[in-house]
C-alpha cells in the first residue's frame, strides 16, 4: 500500500477477544468495515455495510489485551 493512505482493517486482520461478523446475517454477502470507534471499558464499536444489500450493521467487540514482550498475552 502506498505511503500515506490508511487502511481499514477487515475482522480477519485485526486482534479481538469477541468475533466480528464478516457476513451479512439477512443476504450472507460480505460485510466492509465503515468505522470502528473506541468504546468504554476497551470495546469497539465496528461499524460495517453489506456489500449486496446495503444494511447496516453494528458490532460491540472486546478488544484482545495487548500482547506483551515475550509473546503471552496479559489479562
Amino acid at each position: 500500500m502506498p505511503a500515506g493512505r490508511n487502511s481499514i482493517p477487515i475482522p480477519e486482520q485485526t486482534l479481538q477477544a469477541t468475533p466480528v461478523l464478516s457476513t451479512c446475517p439477512d443476504c450472507s454477502a460480505a460485510l466492509a468495515v465503515l468505522r470502528i470507534i473506541p468504546g468504554r471499558a476497551g470495546a469497539e464499536y465496528w461499524t460495517m455495510r453489506c456489500t449486496r444489500c446495503g444494511g447496516i450493521h453494528l458490532d460491540i467487540v472486546k478488544a484482545a489485551p495487548a500482547r506483551a514482550d515475550n509473546g503471552d498475552l496479559r489479562a
